[in-house]
């Protein structure tokens, strides 16, 4: 645990909105928004270490919490929806907490009724599927598994962009001169400006993880055309499976380590899939 605790750091934008709530004289309130975004990340970070997962970093955000690993998406998806739950499930026994606290001289009911909103704020906020919300990766993790990686990736950031422009426009007319919200939304969109540019890394970044893993529990048959390239195959790999790519009686079978050495070939990436057999 004191390891975890070494690579927490507060993101900038979690100062900025402490420093508002500082300066308008909301200091208890700033105490109560830090415990709880603490408690919720270190849910995720605890699931995390306790599946071995290479944490690199644990960023606190004003909504959450982000853990920068070192998996690139081959981990189980059991696993990553035990992480990404883990955060949301401390708000439950916080808000229990804090009604046995009722009972004792150090809380009263305006206590209670703040820390309450704040609890639920932040896990209700955290439940909407966008990227990188705690909803948003149990959407991912859950499109990952039933399409290719590739594909999954995609679809996801689209659907998340989309309901965040929802977000933004209603934000605009319902709350519009609401600072933190402001300032939480402008992050989710600097979030998805960048992983949309990082998203082709993102990919390498999977397949190269594949390429040094073995022992994947299940297998899948691919059906292509000879004349697929070596990069049109490699998009459709799923995770936790282990490919084998049919391309007809006349030519057979290739194993997915097979197109994984052509793909991380510059030469034969853009070669079909018959002249690499």
């Amino acid at each position: 645990m004191i390891s975890l605790l070494k690579k927490v750091h507060i993101h900038p934008v979690f100062w900025g909105i402490l420093g508002i709530g500082g300066l308008t004289g909301y200091f208890k309130e700033i105490i109560m928004l830090f415990l709880i975004v603490f408690v919720h990340e270190l849910g995720h970070s605890y699931a995390a270490y306790r599946f071995g997962w290479r944490i690199r970093k644990i960023m606190l955000l004003p909504f959450g919490g982000m853990a920068e690993t070192e998996e690139y998406g081959n981990r189980p998806v059991k696993e990553e929806i035990i992480v990404t739950i883990s955060g949301p499930l401390q708000h439950l026994w916080l808000i229990g907490a804090s009604y046995l606290l009722l009972a004792t001289p150090l809380w009263n009911e305006g206590d209670h009724q703040v820390f309450l909103f704040h609890n639920l704020t932040i896990l209700l906020f955290n439940l909407l599927p966008v990227l990188p919300l705690d909803g948003g990766k149990l959407l991912f993790s859950i499109q990952s598994w039933l399409l290719p990686f590739h594909q999954a990736v995609r679809i996801s950031f689209y659907f998340s962009a989309l309901l965040l422009s929802a977000i933004t426009i209603i934000s605009l007319f319902i709350l519009p001169f609401h600072l933190n919200l402001i300032i939480v939304v402008l992050f989710l969109w600097v979030h998805h400006y960048l992983e949309w540019k990082q998203r082709h890394f993102l990919f390498l970044r999977f397949l190269l993880e594949r390429k040094r893993k073995a022992g994947f529990k299940g297998e899948k048959q691919v059906k292509v055309s000879p004349a697929t390239t070596v990069t049109e195959a490699i998009k459709k790999v799923n995770r936790e499976r282990y490919h084998y790519f049919t391309l007809g009686k006349n030519y057979g079978v290739i194993e997915e380590q097979e197109i994984l050495n052509a793909f991380f070939d510059e030469k034969k990436r853009l070669l079909p899939l018959m002249k690499i057999l």
